[in-house]
């Protein structure tokens, strides 16, 4: 099925970047380079990539994710310590889960509508969006690691296959 296919991506990525986070040293300021965020902020920004799966998925399902809407109070995008995020990226992969439990493949092409798109964009769409927008994230998050002297690599960015 494609949703056990996409879940098992969102699960790699979600898997790397906590792999990730895992490699900050405990000292982690601001990357040497203009405008660069906090560390920190970077984290908090990494629990809104998630914290999007959960509203496209609740989009797509109210009555039976109700509960997700208290998602909505936690906060994200704020100066986040390593363990508060590992411990956050937890709870919204369950909810992404619970999210991906009862999706078909038919329900991919279902259009939601969006603040942006008020006639509808399909689900798809809309969970390949988070994705993108997870990866950059976590892809921002490898660079700071390298601009902190951390010595990582393709393995630590990518689940290596065969």
């Amino acid at each position: 099925m494609l949703t056990d296919a996409l879940l098992s991506k969102i699960h790699e990525q979600i898997e790397r970047t906590v792999h990730l986070i895992g490699r900050l040293p405990d000292e982690q300021g601001t990357p040497p380079i203009p405008g660069a965020w906090p560390v920190g902020h970077l984290l908090g920004h990494l629990l809104d990539c998630l914290a999007g799966f959960c509203a496209v998925l609740y989009a797509a399902d109210p009555e039976r994710l109700r509960h997700f809407a208290a998602l909505r109070h936690l906060p994200v995008n704020h100066l986040c310590p390593a363990s508060e995020a590992c411990q956050r990226i937890a709870l919204y992969a369950r909810h992404i889960d619970q999210g991906f439990a009862s999706l078909t493949d038919a329900d991919l092409g279902r259009k939601l509508p969006t603040v942006f798109v008020p006639d509808g964009e399909p689900l798809l769409t809309l969970l390949l969006g988070n994705l993108e927008h997870l990866i950059n994230h976590k892809y921002q998050l490898f660079a700071y690691l390298k601009l902190m002297g951390v010595n990582v690599g393709t393995p630590d960015l990518y689940r290596l296959r065969g």
